[in-house]
């Protein structure tokens, strides 16, 4: 398997990681402080399950990528910039819904639209970043190293 000794250049992975795991966090206690019936938050948040949905996908996002920058195989600028914006922007499509209830689903308007098209960029976004970055990996354990077992 094809490593680079230090980081591959995958920096930008692990810093993605440690914001969106702390993206978790931040809505774990929002998630407390709506159980308990905080008036800030019941302003903010509307959807406590959307919330929670929210909260996994940032957990979620954060162990792909920490399982990424591990892997130390060397990725292109753009697949790592695509898997920390995808990873972002596809966790935060349940936040905004748990924000906005007009969202889920979406139903017709400027906010509707905006909502639609925000999600597929998303999810072409994200699936580009992690797919490649899939591949990648994948084909470096193809290729023989010295000292490698198969």
């Amino acid at each position: 398997m094809y490593q680079n000794p230090k980081q591959a250049g995958n920096t930008l992975l692990l810093r993605g990681a440690t914001l969106w795991l702390l993206m978790a966090l931040v809505l774990a206690w929002c998630m407390v402080f709506m159980k308990l019936k905080m008036p800030v938050v019941g302003l903010i948040f509307e959807d406590f399950n959307r919330l929670l949905q929210g909260h996994l996908d940032f957990l979620l996002m954060s162990a792909l990528l920490f399982g990424f920058y591990a892997t130390k195989v060397p990725l292109p600028w753009t697949v790592r910039w695509a898997m920390v914006v995808g990873a972002f922007t596809n966790s935060s499509l349940f936040v905004l819904q748990a924000i906005f209830p007009a969202l889920n689903p979406p139903t017709e308007g400027a906010l509707a639209i905006a909502f639609r098209l925000f999600s597929m960029l998303s999810i072409i976004i994200t699936s580009y970043g992690f797919g490649r970055g899939a591949v990648m990996v994948f084909r470096s354990t193809l290729v023989a190293q010295e000292g490698d077992e198969a």
